[in-house]
């Protein structure tokens, strides 16, 4: 099995997807907890809503210097020390006895984390060949969704009578992750790469690394314009929807429901409604299949699903839902009752329709986006690029979710909540439709980019 095998391989996917999706459990942790938080450390909750979003434009910047690190040297080490840095964070922050000491541990969290998708991605994408680059880096973008509901639930559900406990729970996870990856495997640089396949099994090593002079190179680019800038309004929507588990929480408040009731309510729907994502392989397996047959065929599914979602995710936000569960009754008598509420409650069953039609809509950005990314950047420079989208996508997060907490704010006045929250969750969805312009922009220039990136390799290859 080791020593580079097959199986040695799998081993070392495998540890770094799921590390991709315990980075995002740690991002997902805070937001249904804003409540018990604040008034354990006396403070309102859009504090709350500040920390996550200052911590997602925290891991943006990091990411930029962990992947220009992590394109010019061995990338297993870096990868090993961020997720030790975000595992400590992470732990402090369960520790902390007061805001100003959990906001700086979400800080040092949030640094380590940035370490994980930058340069992971940069890996992951090293063991892809293009002709599949779609299907398994939906499975990337899965994981890290899939992260982000655990993030939820376990913050939700495990954190609702002490919300201490996931934050603990997690640190312990992410050192054995730690350990894990003391026996993943060394992948090659280009190694999946058709154009270097013959000369990388004779034994030549790709041995271009990224440079400060590479930066205007980049840039210069037109497809990774279009593809670091859609993050800026595509985040801003995404980020809005933390506050799903809020939205859902204060309607369960406004139906009579205690409040540790009403948070595992919150927590329990929120990820219940955004399974939808799982549908994002679908999207990968379009944009593999367009992309054989035009090479503007990842970034015209992006467009087209990004568009389409904006109407199902207007139906979530204001379909009335009747909430019929137990107050005050343990965590799976409460999650048993949520989910039989979709079969027998008529508001809740159109809910998740419109949710899951929305999400698997949307999910096909994803892994059309890393797979493009790929596709348009030779290897050393794929981690920067990825950590610089990252950087425009944290500023977008950081914006949606903390503006969108001020815009719940400044509509009380006029809609009671939970109405408020659904009007704020509603305007910043609007953020798609130019998300979905700058992808359609991405369609005409990614097939001359994706040519010149094949020609480089094959030129690359002959020297070799």
């Amino acid at each position: 099995m080791w020593g580079g095998g097959a199986g040695h391989r799998f081993y070392s996917v495998v540890v770094f997807v799921l590390l991709a999706s315990l980075d995002n459990v740690a991002i997902g942790l805070v937001p249904p907890l804003y409540g018990a938080i604040a008034d354990s450390f006396a403070v309102p909750q859009r504090l709350l809503g500040l920390v996550t979003a200052v911590s997602f434009l925290v891991s943006a910047v990091a990411a930029v210097g962990w992947a220009y690190f992590g394109d010019r040297t061995n990338r297993k080490p870096l990868l090993m020390i961020g997720t030790l840095i975000w595992a400590a964070g992470t732990g402090g922050s369960g520790l902390a006895g007061n805001y100003s000491t959990f906001l700086a541990a979400q800080l040092l969290a949030a640094i380590g984390l940035g370490a994980v998708g930058s340069v992971g991605f940069s890996v992951v994408t090293d063991l892809i060949s293009p002709r599949r680059r779609g299907l398994v880096m939906s499975f990337w973008g899965l994981s890290q969704g899939i992260g982000t509901l655990a993030g939820t639930l376990v913050g939700g559900l495990l954190g609702a009578t002490d919300w201490r406990r996931p934050f603990l729970l997690l640190t312990v996870v992410g050192l054995a992750a730690t350990a894990a990856y003391l026996f993943t495997y060394d992948i090659r640089r280009g190694q999946s790469e058709p154009e270097l396949a013959d000369a990388l099994a004779t034994g030549a090593e790709y041995d271009h690394r990224i440079s400060r002079g590479d930066l205007p190179v980049i840039l210069g680019r037109r497809t990774n314009r279009w593809l670091v800038f859609q993050g800026l309004t595509a985040q801003a929507a995404f980020g809005s929807l933390v506050w799903l588990p809020v939205l859902f929480a204060e309607r369960a408040r406004d139906q009579g429901y205690s409040s540790s009731t009403a948070i595992m309510v919150g927590s329990v729907f929120a990820t219940l409604f955004q399974l939808g994502g799982v549908l994002s392989i679908v999207g990968g397996l379009v944009g593999d299949a367009l992309q054989r047959r035009t090479p503007s065929g990842r970034a015209l599914v992006a467009a087209v699903g990004i568009l389409a979602a904006v109407p199902f995710y207007l139906v979530l936000f204001f379909v009335p839902m009747r909430i019929d569960v137990p107050d005050g009754a343990g965590t799976g008598a409460v999650v048993r009752a949520v989910v039989s509420s979709v079969f027998t409650e008529p508001t809740v069953g159109l809910s998740l329709l419109a949710a899951l039609l929305a999400l698997a809509l949307t999910s096909a950005n994803s892994p059309n986006w890393f797979a493009l990314i790929a596709d348009a950047n030779p290897p050393e420079h794929r981690g920067t690029v990825y950590s610089l989208g990252n950087l425009v996508n944290g500023v977008g997060r950081a914006a949606g979710n903390g503006l969108v907490g001020v815009a719940f704010h400044a509509l009380r006045s006029a809609f009671p909540p939970p109405l408020n929250y659904a009007v704020g969750l509603a305007a910043f969805q609007l953020f798609f439709i130019p998300t979905g312009i700058m992808y359609w922009l991405a369609a005409r220039s990614s097939p001359k980019d994706i040519a010149d990136v094949r020609h480089l390799l094959h030129t690359r290859a002959q020297k070799l």
